[in-house]
């Protein structure tokens, strides 16, 4: 086991780029602005970046950016006169940033022209992208792991920032299959470091068993998710009592609710690797008292319900945040139960190598999508997901499986080259990405988007499935 995280990575650029970060911020006293995506790992980001900089004693503010948007960064940096910290985004405006006359530090991990050789940048800027040292940010380690290892380079008693670290991850599904790669070598120092505790149970959160049951999203099951007489009816054909708390299951009655649901997912012909979710190994956080994933599903719910300062507000103590973050939680996920049984109920449109569907809710599409991709619809072609026409710009988000990406998918293109064309932003990863592009531009973009993945995925893509 090494001594410290400088030799969790062989790479000489692991160093290099995680003491050039260091050496910025530890040299820059005072307020520091944090930029950070909505969803769940960039909460969860900010959330470690932010306690982090409270024990230096830096005032923080912390601004959240919905999609991709260069324009308003370029706003925030002319407003900011001072240091930039920049986490789960920012790879491709590293031009805006060498413009910025203070410091920045860029913590992502996402897929950037000429990866993984990030561009000249001058001595204040520093870009931190495991990417650059041969750890895929796709599967190996998401934003909020990548500023979890960070903050521990600045001081090793933010090892405690597990909770922030793996909750994002599980945001960005790395999870899936299990930990892997870096991820794996993090959470194990977490457990060594009794941070984190591995315990096993069903990814079935509530009060009650129906009530669990109905609200499971991830997994989703066709005709039971969101629909409690289904539930009712299913849990009383097992022999189990509706109302009994998920906690006090005995092992014989878990592994006879976990054998029956998994059954049924592969009823749905959902993939093994989706279907093992349900009872893959689970991490409890002492410190908090709560599932690892029940604090992802919290982030994300304030996140995608336009709260996402609840999300950080709950990483530092903040007393009233817990409420307003299950407030907000029940919101998304029955805003994400309405949007699963949409695309159950009425499908989606098709064309030669992606499938697209239309959404109201803007901020719960990509979710939409990403549960649709594992759930719902065939696992031969990727799916895109749209804000109504009636939004201006349209923000879109694509999905895939890793599976396709093992045959040639890279998302992240598809969306940067399809946006380009027709005036917008795009980019991601190979699996999941997402563009901005202008009202009206919708049918262009598909078309543009088509023709890009068409020369990605073999002819007959339903073969690897």
């Amino acid at each position: 086991m090494p001594s410290g995280p400088d030799g969790f990575v062989r790479d000489p650029r692991y160093t290099q780029e995680f003491e050039r970060a260091r050496r910025l911020l530890l040299g820059r006293p005072g307020r520091w602005r944090v930029i950070y995506h909505y969803d769940a790992d960039g909460i969860a980001s900010a959330s470690a970046a932010v306690r982090a900089l409270a024990r230096l004693g830096y005032p923080t503010q912390a601004t959240a950016l919905v999609g991709v948007e260069r324009e308003r960064v370029a706003a925030l940096l002319a407003r900011t006169g001072g240091p930039v910290l920049v986490v789960d985004t920012g790879s491709s405006w590293l031009d805006l940033f060498a413009r910025h006359p203070h410091p920045v530090v860029v913590l992502d991990h996402h897929k950037y022209p000429g990866a993984p050789t990030p561009p000249p940048l001058p001595e204040h800027v520093a870009f931190v992208n495991p990417l650059d040292w041969g750890v895929d940010g796709m599967r190996e380690m998401c934003a909020s792991t990548l500023t979890w290892l960070y903050t521990v380079f600045l001081d090793p008693v933010n090892w405690d920032n597990a909770p922030w670290g793996l909750s994002g991850a599980i945001g960005d599904r790395q999870h899936v299959g299990g930990f892997r790669g870096l991820n794996a070598v993090l959470v194990e120092e977490a457990v060594r470091r009794s941070v984190l505790v591995r315990r096993h149970g069903l990814a079935l959160f509530g009060p009650r068993l129906a009530d669990a049951l109905v609200g499971s999203v991830d997994p989703f099951f066709r005709k039971l998710s969101g629909r409690p007489e289904a539930v009712e009816t299913f849990l009383q054909g097992l022999s189990l009592d509706p109302a009994r708390p998920p906690a006090e299951l005995s092992t014989e009655e878990t592994g006879r609710l976990s054998a029956a649901l998994k059954a049924h997912l592969a009823k749905s012909h959902v993939l093994p690797e989706f279907q093992d979710l349900l009872d893959q190994d689970r991490w409890w956080i002492p410190s908090l008292g709560r599932d690892a994933e029940e604090l992802s599903n919290l982030q994300t719910g304030s996140g995608r319900t336009r709260t996402p300062g609840v999300g950080v507000a709950l990483a530092l103590g903040d007393p009233g945040s817990f409420g307003r973050a299950q407030a907000a939680e029940q919101v998304w996920r029955t805003g994400i139960l309405k949007g699963l049984r949409r695309v159950e109920e009425e499908g989606v449109r098709s064309m030669r190598v992606l499938r697209w569907f239309e959404s109201p809710d803007t901020t719960l599409a990509g979710t939409q999508a990403g549960l649709s991709m594992n759930y719902l619809l065939p696992p031969d072609l990727p799916v895109f997901v749209f804000s109504e026409q009636k939004e201006e710009p349209i923000k879109l988000s694509a999905r895939g499986l890793l599976r396709q990406v093992e045959h040639g998918l890279d998302l992240s293109t598809a969306c940067r080259t399809a946006a380009a064309a027709v005036g917008g932003e795009g980019g991601g990863h190979r699996v999941a990405s997402g563009a901005t592009i202008p009202a009206g531009t919708r049918d262009r973009f598909l078309n543009e988007a088509d023709r890009v993945l068409a020369g990605q995925l073999p002819e007959g893509a339903g073969g690897f499935a």
